[in-house]
């Protein structure tokens, strides 16, 4: 099967809908993987202009990310633009036209034992409107053990926007903004058994889709190197929000 004909069925996307996640098994081939390995070696390497890494905890791994990386790496700019992807997003959204809002690098090395801690996405974005996700593509195997992400499955359904803090001790930027129509994000990790919690493990190529509101995290103690690339989507009903409170009726 060519990445053309690569298309969600009614069922993923009927998944994707109800429990603002789903996955994608296949999605990358071999030769956009070795691209997109490269480009995340080239920003190690030399990392762009929005580089956040965040400090390991313990003093042990690496834990490397940025963003916008589309902006400046021509292989990221070309999957970001000209792959299949933004195809993709059309069809979850049901949408001709489709906007990028940006890219983002993960890359966890190693005995990196860094949580990323549970958060929705859209909070941090200034944006307006529920049109939005997430493709995070896997360039490694993923498990729980290595930094597989978790989805609280309907959270996208709560309207809930959770006040941004940071992931870590990082120089990539400050700490967030108190925005006073957000409320703290609930302790999920000491509670899971209140939620409704599904996961996937994933080979390289497979890819998480998630809506922008859905709440998500993932573990550390990384036993082996995890990287993912993450490109997010929007269509035109999604805008840039002109105030600090989100804008719930824009859908």
């Amino acid at each position: 099967m060519s990445l053309n004909e690569i298309v969600p069925d009614k069922a993923t996307i009927a998944a994707y809908r109800e429990n603002g996640a789903a996955v994608m098994r296949g999605v990358v081939d071999e030769t956009w993987q070795q691209r997109l390995g490269a480009a995340i070696e080239r920003d190690i390497e030399r990392p762009g202009p929005f580089f956040h890494g965040y400090v390991p905890e313990g003093g042990q791994g690496r834990f490397h990310g940025n963003v916008r990386t589309f902006e400046h790496d021509p292989d990221f700019r070309a999957f970001c633009l000209d792959s299949h992807m933004p195809r993709l997003a059309q069809a979850f959204f049901g949408s001709e036209r489709v906007n990028l809002l940006y890219d983002q690098l993960f890359v966890k090395e190693p005995r990196t034992v860094n949580r990323t801690r549970w958060h929705n996405d859209q909070p941090y974005w200034p944006i307006s409107g529920r049109q939005v996700l997430s493709f995070w593509i896997a360039l490694d195997p993923t498990t729980i053990e290595s930094g597989a992400l978790e989805f609280i499955r309907g959270s996208h359904h709560w309207d809930k926007w959770f006040q941004p803090e940071r992931f870590g001790d990082t120089k990539g930027h400050g700490e967030y903004e108190r925005n006073r129509d957000y409320e703290p994000i609930p302790d999920v990790e000491g509670t899971r058994d209140d939620y409704d919690i599904v996961t996937w493990e994933l080979e390289p190529g497979d890819v998480y889709v998630f809506q922008g509101l859905t709440v998500h995290g993932a573990g550390g103690t990384v036993p082996r190197i995890s990287g993912a690339e993450a490109t997010r989507f929007a269509t035109p009903a999604t805008t840039f929000a002109t105030t600090r409170a989100p804008a719930r009726t824009n859908t």
